[in-house]
């Protein structure tokens, strides 16, 4: 029996499996998402969403208050069929989204395009606002 154990002491952790598990669980490597890339390039923030195998169509780019979210949904459907009997039948229906904060970024004047299964945002960021300093005359 193992009782109640520090975590980690002298390098022993009975936990491991567990997380292992829960992680593997969890966190699925397979599961459809949209990678992306930012690069900062100084005066704005470039976004790349790899999208492969989705039309231009099938992609959206909204902006809600500073939340801007890219998602793309897709109908497939495969047939061949033999003379009143199915040979295959297969159907794909899918959609994926990902969400940004953009509080730091002009929404309007952001750009998009679409190619090679890459989509290519920018967002230029706001311009600094300068404090403006001034005298106060007393009356």
């Amino acid at each position: 029996m193992y009782g109640i154990t520090t975590y980690k002491k002298n390098g022993y952790d009975p936990f491991k499996e567990l997380r292992a598990w829960q992680k593997n669980f969890f966190n699925d490597e397979n599961a459809v998402t949209i990678k992306t890339d930012i690069k900062d390039t100084g005066d704005s923030y470039v976004i790349d969403a790899e999208l492969p195998g989705y039309k231009k169509e099938e992609i959206n780019v909204d902006v809600n208050d500073d939340i801007l979210t890219i998602s793309a949904e897709r109908h497939a459907e495969t047939d061949e069929e033999e003379k009143n009997g199915y040979i295959r039948r297969e159907r794909y229906y899918g959609s994926v989204s990902r969400s940004f904060n953009i509080s730091e970024v002009e929404a309007s004047q952001i750009t998009a395009k679409h190619e090679n299964g890459v989509l290519t945002l920018t967002l230029p960021k706001k311009k600094e606002e300068i404090p403006q300093s001034h005298k106060i005359e007393i009356g």
